[in-house]
């Protein structure tokens, strides 16, 4: 059977969701979106021209009843398991990128974690490390 979109898409699809979660995409949460897609090795063969119409995809699948949890569960069955863990990050740092994490945030990412079924250690982890490089004195 086909999935209904690409890992790609699945991994977009999180860090639109996690800008989303609280009602406001910040400037700086839709750059670090740009930038992840533009530096980050799993995004090397896609075309991120498509970034655009897929924030709208996203924003049009969240608006609909039971939006959310389609979200959720296309993220989770559209991302090869070898990069949950990576979805995961790339909602993180997205979270991050504003340097203020709300709630709804938070619950966000842990249905996220939940969804994704990853470890207690390797979620201390990633968020551990988004501390570190967003950390400022």
């Amino acid at each position: 059977m086909e999935q209904p979109i690409s890992h790609h898409e699945a991994l977009v699809f999180a860090m639109v969701t996690m800008s989303a979660v609280d009602r406001t995409m910040t400037d700086a949460e839709l750059r670090r979106i740009g930038e992840i897609v533009q530096q980050l090795p799993v995004f090397r063969d896609f075309d991120s021209d498509r970034l655009v119409s897929l924030a709208e995809t996203c924003g049009e699948i969240l608006q609909e009843d039971d939006g959310l949890d389609t979200m959720l569960d296309l993220i989770a069955t559209c991302t090869p398991e070898e990069l949950h863990e990576t979805a995961y990050a790339l909602a993180v740092e997205v979270a991050a990128a504003d340097l203020r994490i709300q709630q709804e945030e938070l619950r966000f990412l842990q249905m996220l974690r939940d969804r994704l079924d990853l470890e207690k250690l390797v979620v201390a982890a990633i968020e551990r490390g988004a501390r570190a490089r967003h950390r400022r004195l």
